[in-house]
């Protein structure tokens, strides 16, 4: 399992196109966010740009950061190409609580949410013997399409989630925007609330995880192809409606993420099947389980 205390040591810094409609504000690199009106947030990893107070919408060029305090946005926030909003800090009140959307182009990244344990904040003073957590909120969809890496921990979902495509390719090298963290590209979904449904396919990347996440509608994991044989981790998670997995590489398993099966109101198919038994390491008498359960 890849996480903050295995691969990514601090934060890495996204489907459609913004409407023209809205007015576009100066640019800027840091300082105090534009209020009510579109918010331009750009910078680099040597001078990242910093999203701080109220805001109608945002667009995201290069690195943008959310670590010095809450953020609102009224509207959607677009990540564009090749470009990284971190939102992992915890000091500060540091979390963002968008209205509608956030939306990542192609090539770009999006890191959203930490707690402790499971991915600690990238600004915990006491990074092994972590505290701090920052819980965002989405009203509306995340929709990645073609985007490099996508982490979200400990953050709630009004509606959807959709990532199509992209990764890193099928590899565990450095690359992109994780190189800057010595980090492989992956994406990863861990102990989320989310009102509708999830869909992740034809993703190619290292690793891959949908982890411990609260699932009001339906779930669907479905041709992606992991260079790490301990990738396609979907344990631990309660799906109301229907868990469907099929054609991943490697198939869907427990790894070492320490999961149980995954608890599904209606339908279980394919790799997250109710009949398909696969080792389980997390418990010290029991080799095989069940990879998904019937929520009653």
């Amino acid at each position: 399992m890849l996480g903050r205390n295995k691969s990514l040591a601090a934060a890495v810094a996204t489907a459609v196109m913004l409407l023209g409609l809205v007015m576009v504000g100066p640019a800027t690199s840091a300082g105090a966010a534009t209020t009510w009106r579109t918010h331009v947030c750009h910078g680099t990893f040597r001078r990242p740009g910093i999203l701080t107070g109220l805001n109608f919408d945002v667009i995201v060029r290069g690195l943008c950061l959310v670590n010095a305090g809450p953020v609102s946005v009224e509207h959607d926030v677009i990540v564009t190409r090749g470009s990284s909003l971190i939102a992992d800090f915890g000091r500060h009140n540091s979390r963002i609580s968008v209205a509608d959307d956030i939306i990542v182009h192609r090539g770009g990244t999006l890191v959203l949410g930490c707690e402790p344990v499971h991915f600690n904040c990238s600004d915990d003073p006491h990074p092994k013997h972590p505290t701090l957590s920052s819980h965002d909120t989405v009203g509306g969809s995340l929709v990645a399409i073609d985007a490099l890496g996508v982490v979200v921990h400990n953050s709630w979902f009004g509606h959807d989630i959709v990532q199509l495509g992209g990764g890193g390719g099928l590899t565990c090298k450095p690359h992109g925007s994780f190189a800057h963290v010595h980090s492989p590209v992956y994406s990863d979904y861990e102990d989320n609330w989310i009102g509708g449904s999830i869909w992740v396919k034809h993703l190619r990347s290292c690793w891959l995880g949908v982890i411990r996440d609260w699932i009001g509608g339906s779930a669907t994991v479905s041709t992606n192809r992991m260079k790490d044989p301990d990738a396609m981790e979907v344990v631990t998670n309660t799906v109301l409606r229907d868990l469907t997995c099929w054609r991943n590489s490697p198939k869907v398993q427990f790894g070492d993420s320490h999961g149980r099966p995954n608890r599904v109101g209606l339908h279980a198919f394919f790799e997250c099947g109710f009949h398909r038994l696969v080792p389980n390491p997390a418990g010290q008498h029991k080799h095989f389980d069940h990879i998904s359960v019937h929520l009653h």
